[in-house]
Formats: structure tokens, C-alpha cells, sequence
């Protein structure tokens, strides 16, 4: 072999091995699907933690984007890590809270809101590496809701129901924002709306067990 043949086979072999050290160093910064910004995995049983994002209010309009519905300035959900596989994988949550208060509405013929319920928790979700974050029924029954909602001939009860919520996660400012999701009427008179389109960002999201109560990257 003469030399500038041996050193191009030098030279692809280094390219290679480089090659090699690149993707496994990717792969490992990579770590676990669900990792903080202090650099460790999100383990089984943390708990996982989120408000409001700062400026936001959650909303639950008539129709997708609209102007007319609830609008509640304090909102918050709490999760419990369960699955955290190596990326690019799914990890799995189960919701066992999730709150909405401080309400108003623009309803025609409503004159406030009393309180705004989330039922049959706890429910499933699931994170998948480069793409959503999925919420599902749980065992306790389907995702649903109650509003009780002040109307000028009294208090009227309205259950909406969804069949899965989603979710589009952000490492920017780690956050998770749901954009018109739809809940539809499951019981309450005709003054209650036919559907909800639900739209919130909550952030930044917490693993509130570990110390300092880092926030979460979705690997």
C-alpha cells in the first residue's frame, strides 16, 4: 500500500472511530427522556409540579380561539413520575391533581362562576421523546369536568367530558401548553354551552422532589 493510500485508510478510520464517540456522547447527553436542568433523570414516584405561566390566564372558550367562555387566573397540576426510560422512548405519569380557580365568565346569562371541578382523577399520561405529551382516562373513569356557573335564573351545573387532552412540551422555558382542547357537554340544562375548547401553558414545570425543585427537559 503506498502511502497516500494508507493514509486515507488512516484517515476514514479516524473519521469513523470519531464518527463512533459523537453518537455515543450524543446518546448519553441525551440521558433519560425526562431529565432536569440539574443534569439527573427525573426518577419513579417524583413528583412532578406546575402553575400557570407567568402573564397567562387557562381558558375554556365556546368555540376553538374564541373571545367568549371562562377565563381563570390560577390554575396548577401535580403529577407523579412513573416510567423514565433511556431517549428516545415514552415516559408515563399519572395526574393527581389539577386545579382551576379564580374564574370569570362573559357567558351570555351567566353572572359568575362558583367552581370548576376536575373528576375521576387520578389520570394516565404519557411524554414521548420529540413529540407530545398525551393525558388518558384513568381507572376512575373518563377525563371530565364540572362547572357550576351563577346564571341569572340560578345556579346551574354543567359536566363536560374529553376523550384524551394534548399537550406540546417546550425546553425554551420548559413548559407544557394545551391549545383548544375540546370537552364536550356530558349533562346540564341548554344554557350550558355544547362543547369547551380548553387552552392553558403551564410553567415552568418542577420535579419537586428533588432538591431545589429543578425544572424538567423532555429529552
Amino acid at each position: 500500500m503506498d502511502k497516500r493510500a494508507l493514509s486515507a485508510a488512516l484517515g476514514a478510520a479516524v473519521a469513523a472511530v470519531l464518527a463512533v464517540t459523537a453518537s455515543a456522547s450524543a446518546t448519553a447527553a441525551a440521558g433519560a427522556v425526562l431529565t432536569t436542568t440539574s443534569g439527573t433523570a427525573v426518577a419513579s414516584g417524583d413528583t412532578l409540579s406546575a402553575s400557570l405561566a407567568s402573564g397567562t390566564k387557562a381558558r375554556i372558550a365556546t368555540t376553538p380561539g374564541g373571545s367568549t367562555g371562562i377565563t381563570c387566573s390560577t390554575s396548577a397540576f401535580t403529577a407523579t413520575a412513573n416510567t423514565n426510560p433511556a431517549a428516545p422512548g415514552t415516559a408515563t405519569e399519572t395526574v393527581t391533581a389539577h386545579t382551576l380557580s379564580t374564574c370569570t365568565t362573559n357567558i351570555t346569562g351567566a353572572t359568575g362562576v362558583q367552581s370548576i371541578t376536575v373528576n375521576n382523577l387520578p389520570f394516565a399520561a404519557a411524554v414521548t421523546s420529540g413529540g407530545p405529551l398525551t393525558v388518558s382516562a384513568g381507572s376512575a373513569g373518563p377525563i371530565q369536568t364540572t362547572l357550576k356557573i351563577n346564571t341569572i335564573l340560578g345556579l346551574t351545573t354543567c359536566v363536560y367530558r374529553a376523550g384524551s387532552l394534548t399537550a406540546t412540551p417546550s425546553n425554551a422555558d420548559n413548559s407544557l401548553t394545551f391549545t383548544d382542547q375540546l370537552f364536550t357537554k356530558y349533562s346540564g340544562p341548554s344554557t350550558c354551552p355544547g362543547s369547551g375548547y380548553f387552552t392553558a401553558k403551564y410553567g415552568p414545570v418542577l420535579d419537586v422532589t428533588q432538591a431545589g425543585s429543578p425544572a424538567v427537559i423532555v429529552n
